[in-house]
């Protein structure tokens, strides 16, 4: 299939791009109120800026005071946002952004090509770049072009047949010509009251705001929640409407009680161990293979989720077309672990793993690794610090380490974590024959050549790459019987991708 043929649909929809939600039987939306939220992290170096969110609170924040160009639906599929319609060159590497008429920041300045232009330059800013940047290394920053007020032309060195999932990124957000992150204005459904880092912030409902009738709420309030104990008892003693990450735990305690709701939904999400190819012991490839064998992959998922995920075989984006899933399954294999770690020299090895509770089952998941890890004679200190530490200096320096990802598909994943200038190569990976791969499939038009580009790609990290990827977890939160507007998402993002924008309440 062509880029052109793929794209039929998406350039001229039109639509919203979010399914309705199970309001229930006689329930319509209504308006006013404010939503409590609980969510999973947070720290004093929390951030508004719209380029450079780190943390779930971060994520939250973002979604609420940005909108982006295309967004990703439930089934996480790219439909339009901002744009009304995104037309590709025949050989991709020039494509045409058509926004939406009418459109207005929170302060009542229109929404124009320039405004897209300059956010599209102050995330590929050299001096500077924002997290989207490695995505976007094709772009030719400089040659954007504003053919009208609500035309932008995005030229590219070379074909880029993923533009469109890229601008769906949540970090890719519609900023205005001057803007200040300590002061953001809103392309999003809400804008910013107030923010106190590592505590809580509030936004009130943007009135110009472009989804008709959105939001229904006056007000989100986020509050940070580092502790899994607390952010639940928020929740039972009704100081919090909703939360993220649902202590598996807590599930049974929660459908228990007539007043509460649990919301679960299958995902590409994953929760993966990060080894450093560049530093010992993991430089070795044998003793990444043998860390790899040590794992059983059933045990993570029923011990650390409770059944709540599927099984993960080293690999990535499992909702993508070109998904490998005839790779046979990496099972636990402790004698094959054990001869690996024979021949480099590395028996009887100890090693220290850095975890956090910026995640549901990051903890959980440490500890079992340690206890499998006992019988190949490996010898796991595990380091538990909070968010903060594992999110500051020494993030993506660890040499063992663990990290969350929501669901991508592949090729944005290698974006964001998989060159040497990716922001979050927790792996420090840099395999010549793996980048020329996904430089081929970034810049393939047609599907199948892509797929088959992107499969030769996975196999290679498959075989020697520095992520332990063992399951998918699946999103489970939970709120008050008062909320309403929550469906199942593949995103992965908390809370119907923190969708805070179609929610609304009974009280």
């Amino acid at each position: 299939m062509t880029l052109a043929v793929a794209l039929m649909g998406l350039t001229g929809c039109s639509s919203a791009g979010t399914p309705t939600a199970d309001v229930g039987a006689g329930s319509a939306p209504k308006t006013g109120g404010t939503l409590r939220v609980g969510i999973v992290g947070g720290s004093a170096k929390d951030t508004l800026d719209a380029h450079a969110p780190v943390t779930h609170p971060d994520e939250a924040r973002a979604i609420q005071l940005y909108e982006t160009l295309a967004s990703y639906d439930n089934d996480h599929k790219v439909q339009m946002a901002l744009a009304e319609k995104i037309t590709p060159s025949a050989d991709a590497k020039t494509w045409t952004v058509r926004l939406r008429a009418g459109l207005k920041f929170s302060n009542g300045k229109p929404i124009t090509a320039d405004d897209v232009i300059f956010t599209f330059k102050r995330i590929t800013d050299p001096k500077n770049p924002q997290a989207g940047a490695t995505a976007l290394a094709g772009l030719e920053r400089d040659a954007m072009t504003a053919t009208d007020a609500q035309t932008i032309v995005f030229p590219f060195t070379k074909p880029f047949a993923t533009f469109t999932d890229i601008i769906a990124q949540y970090n890719a957000g519609i900023v205005p010509i001057g803007y200040d992150p300590k002061n953001p204005v809103s392309s999003g459904p809400f804008m910013t009251e107030s923010f106190t880092p590592g505590q809580q912030s509030t936004f009130a409902k943007n009135p110009n705001y472009w989804r008709a009738g959105q939001p229904y709420l006056d007000k989100v309030t986020i509050i940070d929640f580092p502790d899994d104990t607390a952010r639940v008892n928020a929740l039972l003693g009704g100081q919090v409407d909703a939360i993220d990450q649902l202590p598996l735990g807590q599930v049974n305690v929660v459908q228990a009680n007539p007043q509460l709701k649990v919301l679960e939904s299958a995902t590409g999400s994953w929760l993966p161990f990060t080894m450093r190819v560049d530093q010992a012991p993991f430089d070795d490839p044998k003793v990444r293979q043998a860390f790899r064998l040590i794992v059983d992959r059933k045990q993570m998922v029923d011990q650390v989720l409770g059944g709540h995920g599927t099984i993960g075989n080293d690999m990535y984006a499992p909702f993508d077309a070109c998904f490998p899933k005839d790779v046979a399954q990496r099972n636990q294999d402790i004698d094959k672990a054990k001869q690996l770690l024979a021949e480099a020299g590395k028996s009887n090895l100890s090693v220290d793993l850095v975890t956090s509770a910026a995640a549901a089952g990051l903890v959980e998941a440490a500890q079992v690794f340690a206890q499998q890890a006992k019988a190949a004679g490996v010898t796991v200190n595990v380091k538990k610090v909070d968010p903060g530490e594992f999110y500051g200096d020494q993030y993506t320096k660890w040499t063992f380490s663990q990290d969350f990802w929501f669901t991508r598909d592949y090729l944005p994943q290698t974006a964001a974590s998989g060159f040497t200038s990716s922001p979050y190569n927790e792996t420090h990976w840099d395999d010549k024959e793996w980048n020329d791969l996904v430089g081929q499939a970034n810049a393939a038009t047609d599907q199948a050549t892509r797929c088959g580009l992107i499969q030769k790609a996975e196999q290679i990290e498959f075989d020697r790459g520095g992520y332990i990827i063992w399951g998918f977890p699946n999103s489970v939160d939970a709120y008050t019987s008062a909320v309403n507007g929550f469906t199942p998402d593949k995103s992965g993002i908390p809370l119907t991708s923190f969708g805070f924008r179609n929610v609304w309440l009974n009280k």
